[in-house]
């Protein structure tokens, strides 16, 4: 367990950090939150790097910080490696040698993936012989995740890894950090304003804003809350995981997912895959009748168990049943008033085969 109590303030006026939370330490813990919000004052504290003036830092019993007993280890003693937006490699260092450095730095009494392991993990291998002027953004910063990963941390700290990359160089490494999650089986605190990220990677979630925990929870838990800052945004929706059935000869992928099947033109990958999909709630419609004569592939039916506020005057969002899942679909009020529409009410969701982001699935 990772358990965090902060307190701190720069400057008499200057910004304050006042939080608290506790997560497992499996997987990957994404604190997310506009920019200016706390995220990287917080990873600075766990790392050692920032010494809060009052709290408590606990790591699976062990007290990193905890001002009530005097305690403060530095950051050479708490085993927690940091990436950062950039790979801070050393220039005159071949990359060989910059994953070595990793390596060197690890306790002697620590497991872990050995070098070749990494560099195969990391697909880094002809890059070896390169200095890091040799190397786009993204190989450097699968560099900089080999190194962290060779220094065997208790817990590896991931400070927007993402955020100096382009869209291109993004989805890059995106593949690798998911994999390099899976394989090493480290925690990993992932601090992130990119909700992709998110989706892609993380299994729990921490909402920051303006210093404060607003929620803290799973991810697909966190994206069905209509009352938290993510539903503002246009991209709101939930995260559904998903197997894949089969694929059509007709280029068609089934899905299942608890309480039903949808179909997509994506191709995420062979029987048996696991994922997870964004559905959008602007991307759901839905009919009060079976509707017929329908170019939309999915059709599914519904119960309607709420009808909550979108935070535009003009739209609200439809909390549906199917089965266990639940759906939200952003509709406008007008609709609602139209179709009479109340808790309780049976409906159709339907949604389009070509609107589905799909990601690896977390954990």
């Amino acid at each position: 367990m990772l358990d965090i109590a902060l307190r701190h303030r720069f400057g008499r006026d200057g910004f304050g950090l006042e939080m608290g939370f506790a997560v497992e330490t499996s997987g990957v813990t994404a604190i997310f939150g506009p920019s200016g919000c706390g995220k990287s004052t917080l990873l600075a504290a766990v790392a050692g790097l920032l010494r809060p003036q009052e709290g408590r830092i606990h790591l699976d019993g062990v007290a990193l910080l905890d001002t009530a007993r005097h305690i403060f280890l530095p950051p050479e003693g708490r085993r927690c490696a940091v990436v950062f937006q950039d790979a801070r490699l050393f220039p005159h260092l071949s990359v060989e040698s910059n994953l070595r450095y990793g390596l060197r730095r690890a306790p002697a009494e620590a497991d872990g993936p050995g070098f070749g392991e990494v560099v195969a993990l990391l697909g880094i291998g002809h890059l070896l012989a390169r200095r890091p002027g040799a190397l786009s953004g993204g190989e450097k910063q699968r560099v900089a995740l080999g190194r962290a990963l060779l220094a065997r941390p208790r817990l590896l700290l991931m400070d927007e890894p993402l955020a100096a990359l382009d869209a291109a160089r993004r989805a890059e490494v995106l593949p690798f950090l998911a994999r390099l999650r899976d394989a090493a089986r480290l925690p990993i605190l992932y601090v992130t304003h990119a909700l992709e990220e998110v989706d892609a990677l993380a299994d729990r979630l921490v909402l920051l804003e303006a210093g404060r925990v607003l929620a803290a929870g799973s991810v697909e838990d966190l994206a069905t809350r209509t009352d938290l800052p993510l539903a503002a945004r246009r991209d709101a929706g939930v995260l559904l995981p998903c197997v894949v059935q089969e694929v059509s000869a007709e280029g068609l992928t089934r899905l299942a997912f608890p309480g039903g099947e949808l179909v997509t033109t994506a191709h995420p990958g062979p029987p048996g895959t696991r994922l997870r999909l964004r559905l959008r709630a602007r991307d759901i419609a839905v009919a009060a009748e079976q509707p017929r004569g329908l170019s939309i592939r999915n059709i599914l039916p519904a119960v309607l168990t709420g009808i909550e506020p979108a935070g535009d005057a003009g739209e609200v969002f439809l909390r549906l049943a199917v089965g266990p899942t639940t759906l939200l679909s952003r509709v406008s009020r007008q609709a609602v008033a139209e179709l009479g529409l109340q808790p309780g009410k049976p409906l159709w969701a339907l949604l389009k085969a070509v609107t589905f982001d799909h990601r690896p699935g977390a954990g």
